[in-house]
C-alpha cells in the first residue's frame, strides 16, 4: 500500500491493533498532515507523524527520534501492517475502525 492510498484509508480513523484473533493491544489515530497519535489503550498518547520511505510507511514518536518502518497492505477488508526492522515483529490487524478519537487523559499524577 503506497502513501496516498495509506493517507486515504486511515485519515480521520483511530484503527485499533492486535494479533490475529486477539483483542487489540494498540490504537493508532490518524490526523490531517500525515499526524498520528498512538496509544497502547492505557490513557497515555503519543503525538507523531508518519512519512514514505519507498514501499514502507515510516512513524516518528515524540518519545523516540528513530524511526519505526511498516508495510501496510489491506487483505480481505482489513488494514494488516508488518514491522520492517531488524527484527521482524508478528503481522497485526486492524481488529476494528473508527471515527472516534483516542481519549488521552494524559499521564497518572502521584499523590
Amino acid at each position: 500500500m503506497g502513501a496516498d492510498e495509506f493517507d486515504t484509508y486511515t485519515r480521520g480513523h483511530t484503527f485499533y491493533y492486535g494479533a490475529e484473533g486477539e483483542e487489540p493491544y494498540g490504537a493508532e489515530e490518524y490526523l490531517p498532515g500525515r499526524r498520528v497519535r498512538w496509544s497502547f489503550l492505557d490513557g497515555e498518547c503519543q503525538e507523531g507523524y508518519w512519512y514514505a520511505q519507498g514501499s514502507l510507511i515510516c512513524f516518528v514518536y515524540e518519545n523516540r527520534s528513530e524511526p519505526q518502518c511498516w508495510s501496510f497492505e489491506r487483505r480481505t477488508g482489513r488494514l494488516v501492517a508488518r514491522f520492517e526492522g531488524e527484527t521482524p515483529m508478528i503481522e497485526l490487524y486492524e481488529v476494528r475502525k473508527s471515527r472516534e478519537p483516542l481519549e488521552c487523559p494524559g499521564p497518572k499524577i502521584g499523590v
